[in-house]
């Protein structure tokens, strides 16, 4: 026995699943441009030979962009997006594979001039 009916409107089925989707709790995520900085920075670095691999989490709280030297290492740099932090020091942050903050702040291009070398040097 079926649970819709063939009465149902499909405009209504449809609302049901989009409301559905929506119930799965929110993540934090990078939006497109961030991404597109991030993912350039690390293409010039793969380039130099520098780095081999990446990660990218989206959790509840934060969104986190782990890169490797190796992949079977831990990641020499974690970029984080934290929104909570917008209002303090700032959402973005590097971190270190030691776990200190090289830099945050609010924008993430000056974040990320503390590893993007060719651009920290002008």
């Amino acid at each position: 026995m079926s649970l819709i009916s063939e009465d149902a409107d499909p405009s209504e089925q449809r609302a049901a699943a989009r409301s559905a989707a929506n119930a799965q709790p929110n993540r934090v995520t990078f939006n497109r441009l961030e991404l597109h900085r991030i993912l350039n920075l690390y293409g010039r670095m793969v380039a130099d030979g520098e780095w081999r691999d990446y990660a990218i989490d989206f959790l509840k709280d934060r969104a986190v962009f782990s890169v490797y030297r190796r992949a079977s290492e831990v990641p020499i740099y974690r970029i984080e997006k934290d929104p909570r932090l917008a209002r303090k020091q700032g959402m973005y942050s590097v971190i270190s594979a030691t776990g200190l903050i090289l830099r945050r702040g609010h924008e993430l291009e000056r974040v990320l001039l503390v590893i993007d070398r060719k651009l920290a040097l002008v």
